[in-house]
């Protein structure tokens, strides 16, 4: 099942992120953050932008979530997005079907474009962002240095609608979560969301 991230989610999300920022490069943060950080990211992610879980038999074995790309507010219809899936259930499509819901989420906030910064070579994720419509939008050269090497970071961009002049404002998640509207939408097109 598909759900918003809770505050009693951020132990799971925290041991399902350990592993990526203590071996892994797909994240540059070098140190654990701490469930109580990651509570407080969740909650302040969730006023803006969905913050998203997959859960099995009451065990999240996923999450996804979508952020402020660039301070500046001429960036507001664009936002970039993560996702982390725990290493018993890779390879089972979750990815997919949970980054899914979390783009169709940020279109019916109104964002435009989605962008996905990976680790490079990370052939798994770029595969998946690309089989999900996301193109090559540039690299940025030895920009993080971790586990004793420099990487580079792979710019993947989506649009997620086409784009109005003027736009509308992009409507914050929090007020979209609490929408009828929002609802309907989960109901009749993600009967596994809730």
């Amino acid at each position: 099942m598909i759900r918003i991230a809770r505050d009693d989610d951020a132990a799971a999300i925290h041991a399902i992120y350990a592993p990526s920022v203590l071996h892994g490069a797909a994240t540059f943060e070098t140190a654990l953050p701490g469930e109580d950080a990651m509570r407080d990211r969740i909650r302040a992610r969730l006023q803006n932008y969905p913050w998203l879980v997959w859960e099995e038999d009451d065990r999240v074995l996923a999450y996804a979530y979508a952020g402020r790309f660039r301070d500046r507010a001429a960036y507001d219809w664009i936002a970039e997005t993560s996702i982390y899936v725990h290493a018993d259930a890779q390879r089972r499509g979750i990815a997919r079907r949970l980054y899914g819901t979390l783009l169709e989420v940020m279109r019916l906030q109104g964002i435009n474009q989605a962008v996905g910064a990976i680790t490079l070579p990370g052939a798994a994720s770029v595969a998946m962002h690309e089989a999900m419509g996301f193109a090559t939008a540039g690299v940025w050269h030895q920009c993080g240095y971790k586990l004793g090497q420099w990487w580079d970071v792979g710019l993947w961009q989506k649009e997620l609608q086409v784009v109005q002049n003027p736009p509308a404002p992009v409507t914050p998640f929090a007020r979209l979560a609490a929408s009828l509207d929002f609802h309907r939408y989960v109901r009749r097109e993600q009967p596994t969301v809730i």
